[in-house]
């Protein structure tokens, strides 16, 4: 099917439309819909009655946006009205829900006046704890939204006014600066007089470009200074005192061309008379002014932005809106100020600078080169860390300007924003976090060493950890080649006095070789094998640094099999006297965690096993989790119901675990529904010693948990860390293979958090 046909059917197939409403709250029982509605719903609204505040508190208002319409300037779509507008704003609640988590409902109204938009909105105003304007042609959008600001005491944002500006500024920005200008030199011609070109004209004034040197120009050519054909108050703000009455005189010697108009406006010859290093915004939809490929054609000097996705540096109104919402919303501000939408500017135009995570990079794989550059000027849509540094720059400025009602901590604020992303992302903050404040406070960082040096994604998470202050990476393999591929992933700045070891050129593999002998000599491993394992194979040279205590831990397995990663660190390092060797999962959801264990290590255990499992996997959770971890031994029975050997060695190994352990909070044996549902376990079982939903479940045998956390991986959309090795005498962990650099890094983070923590 071609893109009309995909797209009706995306539209239609199913439930109709793109978005619906859900419930917050638990609304299973009886007295649930008592607390929800009638009579328990009066305590609330007697409490906002007396404080209208209390409304933030109560309802759902302060993460509410209206997106309202009437459908005359519908994308590039003119005015075909509020009901043909309505899938243009359930997209738009649908991208402030993916990017901001904030809810929304599109109102398209049957308006054909300003005052009628602006007494919709404001009867609204109870309702909703913010309202985006969309699509509403100019001028009246501006009349409207000037008035909405007055009258109104939540935020008020015209999305294709200051979107596109706020945007356009980020990019204008970091284009200057990559061709050397200052913003207050360059020759800006501005190409259309509507809503998003005014308010772009306006943001490159307050920006710092001279008002002499912007030229502005409409359907009928240059707003110069006493033209009255064409104009109004807003197009006059921006007359120009200037003998040229044309796009195309007005583009001579330019260094910067806006273009928010018709596809078409602009022609090469136009292009060829602009100053060295052009920079064209050729910003109309769905076609541009100029396509970037006539552009090359006759310039290879010009960087180029457009508003579509299938070009680099594409000017994306989704950079901005939902992080400007979320951070206006969640300080309660009066309204989206200037200072605000400046520091949304700056935050998006510094983003840009900063390395790409992976799982960014994996989301655009046809885009080409992503580093900050001449095709890269902005962040992708995609990109998580815009809610963690939009949002908070918008909020901090909200404070400063006294237009925000709640004073918020900032650094409590990321982490805020961060579980809204997930708990993944929540999880390994705090810890990275936890393990960066230890390092600072001992004056040193654990040496890791990783055994595959060359591999492109152990280099990238080396870079990752280091300058993050997580470890001091240490690289095994050829020197020079190692080297070679830092310069040539431009790693250096970070890595370029990281260790790196060849175990075949190493002083140290004779004296490595002598330890191993003395540990294997009856079992198999003669002196010249020993040396051929450590000069070898990387696993054995770094299982022997961690064991000679040359480094502190070591991560493997990105391009091995499992068993040739551990099996050298079991030979040389071994296990606890006390312990047990176990693998174990923790998996994130957006709203829960828990860890699972054993998945990857032994096939089948005895009660004693399994309660040592069940131990050293509540400590691990105990320094990981958030919350209190209640642990489930999970079998096919639930207490008792089926006499059954597997079934009587869980429960044995409950009870072990209750007298060896009796502060940990444990109950089993039991099937993991009941394990995971507090409710079903009160109704059936209100014996039972669990307070809550169990966060940490021990698995009978290795094929139920390896199945059991593959599946929720693959079908219950988990995300995973792991596995961690618990049960090592000296910290080791070994990588899933084909792990990604985030996973690498999260694994690591985790081996130094557990080695710090005593684990």
């Amino acid at each position: 099917m071609g893109l009309r046909e995909d797209a009706l059917h995306y539209h239609s197939k199913g439930r109709k439309g793109k978005i619906e409403t859900g419930i917050t709250k638990e609304c299973k029982t009886q007295r649930d819909i008592t607390l929800a509605y009638s009579p328990g719903v009066a305590e609330p609204c007697k409490e906002i009655a007396k404080d209208p505040s209390l409304v933030y508190e109560y309802t759902a208002k302060g993460n509410l946006v209206a997106v309202v319409t009437n459908g005359t300037a519908i994308l590039g779509l003119g005015a075909i009205g509020p009901l043909a507008g309505k899938p243009v704003m359930e997209g738009k609640a649908v991208l402030f829900k993916m990017f901001a988590d904030i809810d929304c409902y599109d109102i398209e109204l049957n308006a054909k006046t300003p005052e009628e938009i602006i007494s919709a909105c404001r009867m609204l105003e109870p309702t909703f704890g913010g309202i985006n304007l969309e699509d509403i042609k100019a001028p009246e959008c501006f009349e409207v939204e000037e008035k909405l600001r007055e009258e109104l005491d939540i935020p008020v944002f015209h999305d294709d006014q200051h979107g596109t500006a706020i945007v356009s500024g980020a990019a204008l920005l970091n284009a200057c600066e990559i061709t050397g200008r200052k913003i207050s030199e360059i020759k800006c011609v501005v190409n259309g007089a509507g809503a998003a070109a005014i308010s772009c004209a306006q943001m490159y004034l307050n920006l710092g470009l001279k008002r002499e040197n912007l030229i502005l120009c409409d359907s009928k050519g240059v707003v110069y200074k006493g033209r009255i054909e064409g104009m109004n108050k807003y197009k006059q703000r921006f007359e120009n005192d200037t003998t040229k009455r044309t796009l195309a005189e007005a583009l001579e010697g330019a260094d910067f061309f806006c273009g928010l108009s018709v596809a078409g406006a602009v022609t090469q010859e136009m292009v060829k008379t602009m100053a060295a290093n052009p920079i064209i915004f050729a910003m109309a939809n769905p076609d541009p002014e100029i396509s970037p490929k006539d552009i090359k054609e006759i310039r290879n000097d010009a960087i180029i932005a457009t508003g579509r996705s299938d070009y680099p540096n594409q000017v994306n109104n989704v950079l901005g809106y939902p992080y400007i919402f979320r951070g206006a919303m969640d300080v309660l501000s009066r309204r989206i100020n200037e200072e605000m939408k400046m520091a949304a500017v700056h935050a998006i135009a510094a983003l840009a600078k900063e390395d790409i995570p992976e799982s960014v990079t994996k989301s655009y794989q046809n885009s080409g080169n992503m580093e900050f550059g001449r095709e890269y000027l902005i962040p992708k849509p995609f990109d998580p860390r815009l809610l963690l540094k939009v949002a908070p720059a918008v909020a901090k400025a909200a404070m400063e300007t006294k237009v925000a009602r709640k004073n918020i901590d900032l650094e409590h604020y990321v982490d805020q924003l961060e579980s809204r992303l997930g708990v993944l992302q929540s999880v390994t903050r705090k810890i990275k976090r936890s393990v960066v404040v230890k390092n600072r406070n001992s004056g040193k960082k654990m040496r890791v060493v990783l055994p595959e040096g060359s591999s492109p994604k152990i280099l990238k998470a080396a870079e990752i950890v280091k300058s993050e202050g997580i470890c001091e990476p240490i690289l095994l393999g050829n020197v020079d080649k190692i080297k070679k591929l830092i310069v040539e992933a431009k790693l250096d700045k970070q890595l370029a006095n990281v260790e790196i070891i060849d175990p075949i050129e190493s002083e140290q593999s004779q004296k490595y070789a002598s330890l191993l002998l003395e540990k294997r000599a009856r079992k198999g491993v003669t002196r010249m094998g020993a040396y051929e394992l450590i000069a070898g194979d990387h696993h054995y040279f770094a299982s022997m640094m961690v064991e000679a205590g040359d480094a502190d831990a070591f991560c493997s397995g990105v391009h091995h099999n499992y068993g040739d990663t551990l099996r050298p660190a079991l030979q040389i390092i071994g296990t606890k006297a006390d312990k047990i060797l176990a693998g174990i999962y923790l998996l994130l959801w957006k709203d829960r965690s828990i860890f699972v264990a054993d998945t990857t290590v032994n096939i089948t255990s005895t009660a004693e096993q399994l309660a040592q499992i069940a131990i050293q996997t509540y400590d691990l959770a105990k320094i990981h989790l958030t919350e209190q971890p209640r642990v489930a031994m999970l079998s096919f029975s639930n207490f008792g119901s089926t006499k059954h050997p597997e079934a009587e060695k869980v429960c044995k190994a409950t009870g072990i675990v209750k007298k060896l352990r009796p502060d940990i909070e444990i109950d089993g044996e039991m099937q993991a529904d009941f394990a995971l549902s507090s409710e079903l376990l009160e109704r059936s079982y209100g014996f039972s010693t669990l307070k809550g939903p169990a966060n940490v479940l021990i698995f009978p045998d290795l094929t139920s948990g390896n199945i059991a956390y593959k599946l929720l991986g693959n079908l219950g959309g988990a995300t995973s860390i792991g596995p961690i090795l618990t049960g090592m005498k000296k910290p080791v962990n070994v990588l899933a293979r084909n792990s990604d650099i985030e996973e690498i890094v999260n694994l690591i983070t985790f081996t130094v958090h557990s080695a710090q923590n005593g684990i």
